[in-house]
């Protein structure tokens, strides 16, 4: 029987307040993100010490650290858990970008191991360069074993049990809304941004989140109105519109009052969840007027989408069973 493991890429967050301006040094360090023939470090150094005690607010109104690392945690026990049932001589583990545990620790020790095959599965369904990209770069960059034991996972924006997860958190989260007003609800799919520039460049991410979008409406038979908008936005590059914020204040121009808010390219709660959506744009649509606007809570610990991982890396170790 082989052995085989599964390694589940993430961003990672920081776990504690001192940990955001070390956590924002690595961010500002990938060469996949940020790109320049000298000074990077440099350029790391001072902006990852500007922007904490800012970042450092934030992450205070959301319990003062990251839920990423444990949500993370608690996928990666159910996926293994799940594969176990089939697979006995099998390891999950996770790998975070940014913080830790880190893609050059866990490289070293599945290489120690010496595994038959290696599943590289990020969790994030949609590919680019900037996520997944980054990720598969720094593991090819610690990883020193044989390359063909590798198998990358590239995406899986329209897996059906993806979609289902969301589906099922979707309906969750309508229940929370007075039944008078359900029929109303606009489903606002919130999706973190890219740089327009990396789209011109080939970049598959922001086609992805559309057709997995279109996926989940067809599922649900169209049921509501829906929206497609991105967040995040740094800098001053143009980025994919509309805006969330912007998306916010049309809607409640046009007298939409109940918003159904689906953070549509992350599958757990973190900052981008938790602050942005559930507070700061809270704000704004108080501002604006909206009546209800409720934020579907992340995948997290969905059994579906841990089924929808599950079925992803048993298709490719079928022959190994």
């Amino acid at each position: 029987m082989s052995k085989a493991a599964v390694i589940l890429f993430n961003l990672g967050g920081p776990d504690s307040i001192e940990a955001i301006e070390p956590f924002l040094y690595n961010l500002f360090c990938d060469p996949d993100i940020f790109k320049f023939p000298f000074g990077q470090k440099l350029f790391a150094r001072i902006v990852s010490s500007r922007r904490a005690p800012k970042v450092a607010e934030e992450y205070k109104l959301i319990g003062g650290k990251s839920p990423i690392n444990e949500w993370t945690e608690k996928q990666r026990f159910m996926l293994e858990e799940n594969l176990r049932r089939d697979f006995q001589t099998l390891d999950v583990y996770t790998a975070m970008r940014y913080w830790k545990p880190f893609t050059n620790e866990i490289a070293a020790k599945v290489e120690s191991l010496n595994y038959d095959r290696i599943i590289l599965l990020p969790l994030y369904p949609h590919y680019s360069i900037t996520t997944t990209g980054s990720s598969f770069n720094e593991w090819n960059r610690h990883y020193k074993g044989e390359p063909s034991k590798s198998i990358f996972i590239n995406s899986y924006h329209l897996n059906e049990k993806y979609i289902a997860a969301i589906n099922q958190r979707i309906d969750e989260t309508i229940l929370r809304f007075p039944e008078r007003v359900r029929n109303e609800i606009q489903i606002v799919f919130s999706a973190h941004g890219t740089p327009v520039s990396l789209v011109k460049k080939g970049d598959p991410y922001s086609n992805q989140i559309n057709l997995t979008v279109d996926a989940v409406m067809k599922a649900r038979d169209h049921s509501h109105n829906y929206h497609l908008c991105y967040q995040s936005k740094v800098g001053p590059m143009k980025w994919l519109e509309p805006a969330t914020d912007t998306m916010i204040e049309n809607l409640a121009a046009k007298n939409k009052k109940h918003l159904l808010i689906v953070p549509v390219s992350f599958v757990s709660d973190h900052v981008e969840t938790l602050f942005e959506l559930d507070i700061e744009y809270r704000h704004i649509a108080d501002k604006v007027g909206i009546e209800n606007y409720i934020v579907m809570k992340g995948l997290n610990d969905s059994e579906l989408f841990v089924d929808a991982l599950a079925n992803i890396a048993r298709s490719k170790m079928k022959d190994d069973k």
